[in-house]
C-alpha cells in the first residue's frame, strides 16, 4: 500500500480522528445510486476517490474492475485493505493521497467521486477538474454528492448552499466537443443516520463521458 508523504497534517488528523471513533464508520455496502448507474458498464480500470473503508472499491472489484482506491486516512485504508483481503480480492490497489497535493497516476475508464465533500476546507471543484483529466477516452467521471444536509448532520449551517449538479459540471470548464453529459440531476433516496434515524436524502449526480 502506497502511503503518500505529501499530506496536510491537519486534514489527515481530522479524518483519522473520525475513523478512530468507531470500529466501522460506514456500512461497508456500495452506494446504491452508484450501483444502479455503474452496474451495466463494462468493467475496466476504476479510480475510487475518497474510498473510505472501501465499500465501493470492493463492489467494483467483485464485478471485474481493476481498482485504484485512495483516501487521506491511513486507518480507513487499512480497514478497507483488510476487508478486501478477507474476501480474497487482489485487484484493488490502495493508495494514500491528500488530493489537494497529489493524485494517482494513470488514466481510468471510470473515475468515481462518491460524497467527496468535507466539513473542513477542501477545493472540491479543483480536485474534480484533476479527476476529469484522468479519464481515458470513452471513460466516465461519476460524481454523487450531498445536495442538502442530512437531518442528523452536525455540520449543517443554514447559510451553506450546495452547488447544483449543473453548476458542478459547468465549473469543470470542459470542452463540450470532448465530453458528453449522460446524467445531471438531483435524486432522492432513503437514508439511515448514525443513530438509526431514517430520512429522505437528496444527492446531486452527474455522469460525464469523455469522447476523445
Amino acid at each position: 500500500m502506497d502511503a503518500g508523504d505529501d499530506v496536510n497534517e491537519q486534514t489527515a488528523a481530522f479524518w483519522e480522528e473520525l475513523y478512530r471513533k468507531k470500529d466501522r464508520i460506514w456500512s461497508g455496502k456500495v452506494n446504491a445510486v452508484m450501483a444502479a448507474i455503474v452496474g451495466d458498464l463494462p468493467a475496466g480500470r476504476a479510480l475510487d476517490l475518497g474510498c473510505g473503508e472501501g465499500g465501493d472499491a470492493v463492489w467494483l472489484a467483485q464485478r471485474g474492475w481493476t481498482v485504484t482506491a485512495v483516501d487521506v486516512s491511513q486507518l480507513a485504508l487499512d480497514r478497507a485493505a483488510a476487508h478486501a483481503q478477507d474476501l480474497g480480492l487482489s485487484t484493488i490497489t490502495w493508495e494514500r493521497h491528500d488530493l489537494t497535493a497529489t493524485f494517482p497516476a494513470g488514466t481510468f475508464d471510470l473515475v468515481s467521486a462518491q460524497f467527496l465533500q468535507s466539513p473542513i476546507e477542501f477545493p472540491r471543484a479543483e480536485v474534480l477538474r484533476t479527476a476529469a483529466a484522468s479519464v481515458a477516452p470513452g471513460g466516465r467521471l461519476l460524481s454523487i454528492s450531498h445536495a442538502a444536509f442530512p437531518s442528523w448532520s452536525k455540520h449543517a449551517h443554514h447559510d451553506v448552499v450546495f452547488p447544483t449538479p449543473e453548476e458542478e459540471v459547468d465549473a469543470l470548464d470542459l470542452d463540450p466537443g470532448d465530453w458528453a453529459v449522460e446524467r445531471c440531476e438531483v435524486v432522492e433516496r432513503e437514508g439511515t443516520g448514525p443513530d438509526g434515524e431514517v430520512d429522505t436524502l437528496f444527492d446531486g449526480v452527474f455522469l460525464i463521458r469523455r469522447l476523445q
